[in-house]
């Protein structure tokens, strides 16, 4: 796997990425106040946690109920709130981490509002893929995977020449243009999600980059270009050179 850490890339019209930061603080908050057994009592359960706010596919296309008390919010809504929910450290850290490097990029592309909207829909396309794909399934699905997905389809699309430091096989330091990094983490999700097993929502993954590919072509500026044209102008992050 390549990880990244650092792309660089100048903002445009943006001075503080906000609705990525808030994003990053609420998911952070959430888990903090789990692993920490600060949440008020059944949630501090996994099982019941991830059940009063993740998606569950049977439960939400009708075919199977949940006793009474959960879900905390109308099934619906756990499309949203699932996306919030991190069981493991790993898995936060993880996903906060694309959304740190690519985040902010792809709202600067958006402005801050629209940047919100794009999140959670490709969250929530995610959750929807997954539940497609295993429609009977009873494990509840939690986390920002299908979300930052998306983030990574929109900062490819906008992006592709743009520079991205990070570690690849998780160890070796390693600059390549976001083409690279981003179509090498594509390909092993589409590996996983053929051959592997349903314990890693690979679909959401999947779905929530479609998502992301999609929504950005509408909901990006009038004057952002797509491919990286002007790629480098603005304020912020140093800004880095085109490849030749």
């Amino acid at each position: 796997m390549f990880i990244p850490i650092y792309d660089g890339l100048a903002y445009r019209t943006i001075r503080v990425a906000w609705a990525t930061w808030s994003v990053l603080a609420l998911s952070c908050l959430f888990y903090a106040a789990y692993a920490l057994r600060l949440l008020p009592g059944r949630l501090a359960d996994e099982t019941w946690l991830s059940a009063a706010f993740g998606v569950i596919p049977a439960v939400l296309l009708g075919s199977a109920a949940l006793p009474d008390g959960l879900p905390l919010v109308p099934e619906p809504a756990t499309l949203v709130s699932g996306q919030f929910v991190h069981l493991g450290f790993l898995h936060l850290a993880g996903n906060m981490l694309f959304l740190a490097v690519f985040g902010d990029n792809v709202e600067d592309a958006m402005g801050h509002a629209r940047f919100a909207l794009f999140y959670l829909a490709c969250g929530a396309a995610g959750a929807l893929a997954y539940a497609a794909g295993h429609p009977e399934s009873l494990r509840p699905l939690v986390g920002g995977s299908g979300a930052v997905s998306g983030l990574a389809a929109a900062y490819l699309l906008l992006y592709p020449r743009a520079r991205v430091w990070g570690l690849f096989l998780n160890r070796i330091p390693l600059q390549v243009p976001a083409l690279w990094a981003i179509g090498f983490w594509i390909a092993f999700q589409i590996v996983q999600a053929w051959f592997g097993s349903d314990d890693v929502g690979w679909l959401a993954h999947l779905g929530g980059f479609a998502a992301g590919g999609a929504l950005v072509v509408v909901l990006r500026r009038r004057d952002q270009p797509l491919f990286g044209a002007g790629i480098g102008k603005g304020m912020g992050k140093p800004a880095v050179a085109d490849d030749p």
